[in-house]
């Protein structure tokens, strides 16, 4: 059975973009698959947060992941700082990958350039990154086409580990999914839905309304042209449209295309879609949220499954680069 893992960080909403791009295929690979799903929360240090928020924000995320469809008897949730091994294991690849492999990674360069007090962790953390995903033996990861970089530095760093002091550890393949993996803003169709967006009308939330989603989506931006047809370079705003209804449906946004003559009736059936995608989650996390003992076990059970894994990894490594074994359980 192929292992696979990914993470989330807890930095606010989760938005359509993630839900499409990445979150919904999260589900589908807990059958037939060994999936290890973790919040990421270590990686919301690397900028100013209030401690209050990154743990409101780390329950929030890991209630919007049982919420979506995440079944802690078919996968092991945990969060990450609750594994030790993570920061442990994240030293011994600092002291494998390159300053040259970091400072070539784009997210550093675009939210640390010109910063002198840009924290250390901004440029470290993947490595983190590397860790997160090393320890389990992850077969394949399913991440967005943005986290690519990311996914590489870790296959190079897993190859030069092995080459250097034996085999220890499995280099991962990524698992990037075509159909709506990479939701656009619907304002501004140029740059991708996120979280951290200052663009409240071209971002669906996860837990929005049905009365938010659709007047979001008839706000959407498209063209004048009035010609319809998929041409993400030419007719970005239609195309994220075509894109939504496609992935909300299962079919190609060709298709979807082929179907219209007026933008009007399109932004309708896309609002519809998405309410009828997103009312699910939002009424199953309500549910949730009146049982908190429910997800503390769900997340303690995750940790301790992920522990033990995740400390023989770390002991094979450790032994590998020359380090003394510790006390027993340790």
């Amino acid at each position: 059975m192929t292992r696979v893992l990914s993470g989330i960080a807890p930095s606010g909403n989760f938005t359509l973009g993630n839900y499409l791009g990445a979150l919904r295929h999260w589900v589908s690979f807990q059958d037939g698959h060994d999936a290890f799903y973790c919040v990421v929360d270590l990686h919301a240090l690397t900028t100013e947060i209030d401690p209050a928020d990154v743990r409101a924000n780390t329950r929030d995320a890991a209630l919007n992941l049982l919420a979506i469809g995440l079944d802690p008897e078919r996968c092991t949730l945990f969060v990450q700082s609750q594994v030790p091994e993570h920061t442990r294991l994240t030293w011994l690849l600092e002291c494998t990958a390159t300053v040259g492999e970091l400072r070539r990674m784009t997210q550093f360069k675009d939210k640390g350039r010109g910063q002198e007090t840009v924290r250390v962790g901004l440029f470290t953390y993947p490595c983190l990154m590397a860790a997160d995903i090393l320890l389990y033996g992850a077969q394949a990861v399913p991440v967005g086409d943005d986290q690519r970089q990311h996914l590489e530095l870790a296959r190079e760093v897993a190859v030069r580990f092995n080459n250097r002091y034996g085999e220890t550890f499995v280099v991962p393949d990524a698992a990037i999914p075509g159909t709506g993996a990479r939701v656009m803003d619907l304002q501004h169709p140029e740059r991708k839905m996120s979280k951290s967006s200052d663009s409240p009308m071209g971002t669906i939330r996860l837990l929005d309304t049905d009365e938010e989603i659709t007047r979001k989506v008839k706000r959407a931006v498209t063209d004048t042209d009035g010609e319809m047809r998929y041409d993400r370079q030419a007719k970005p705003g239609l195309a994220n449209l075509l894109d939504l209804l496609a992935a909300a449906t299962g079919r190609t946004a060709t298709e979807v295309a082929a179907d219209y003559t007026r933008y009007g009736e399109l932004k309708e059936d896309v609002a519809a879609a998405l309410c009828q995608l997103l009312g699910p989650v939002r009424r199953r996390r309500a549910e949730l949220e009146d049982d908190p003992a429910y997800v503390d076990a769900v997340l303690a059970r995750g940790a301790a499954r992920a522990h033990e894994v995740a400390a023989a990894t770390y002991a094979r490594a450790a032994d590998a680069m020359g380090l003394l074994p510790g006390p027993e359980g340790a």
